[in-house]
């Protein structure tokens, strides 16, 4: 049980510091008032989640990779968070229009991003 938290606090920080330079990176790209960062990082950590859980299939539920890839590293990697929170400031704002876009468009594209990476992964 140790070890496991242990794996999960060391894949969070990574996780996080990864999450924070590709928003850098992102934000540079597209700009900072803009969703498409959190976005892009939430569709990627699925698609990487969907691959990781493709490739870890059979697998029991305690497994090391598991604790520290899945919930550790993307975990932390990825924004929900980050995502509600920009979105209620586009609607406090009232951007309604660019709040629903960023929640639609995360919704799909992470769905599809997982799906992809675990049929990738099979």
């Amino acid at each position: 049980m140790l070890t496991h938290t242990l794996l999960v606090a060391l894949g969070g920080a990574l996780g996080s510091v990864l999450r924070f330079l590709a928003s850098l990176a992102l934000v540079r790209w597209v700009g900072a008032q803009s969703p498409w960062p959190t976005a892009i990082v939430n569709v990627l950590g699925c698609f990487l989640a969907g691959l990781a859980l493709g490739r870890l299939a059979g697998s029991p539920p305690d497994h090391v990779l598991r604790s520290f890839l899945i919930v550790g590293v993307l975990g932390g990697f990825t924004t929900f968070s980050a995502f509600a929170g920009e979105t209620i400031l586009l609607l406090q704002r009232g951007e309604l229009l660019p709040a629903m876009l960023g929640v639609a468009a995360s919704l799909a594209l992470c769905l599809g991003g997982a799906a992809l990476g675990h049929w990738l992964a099979t």
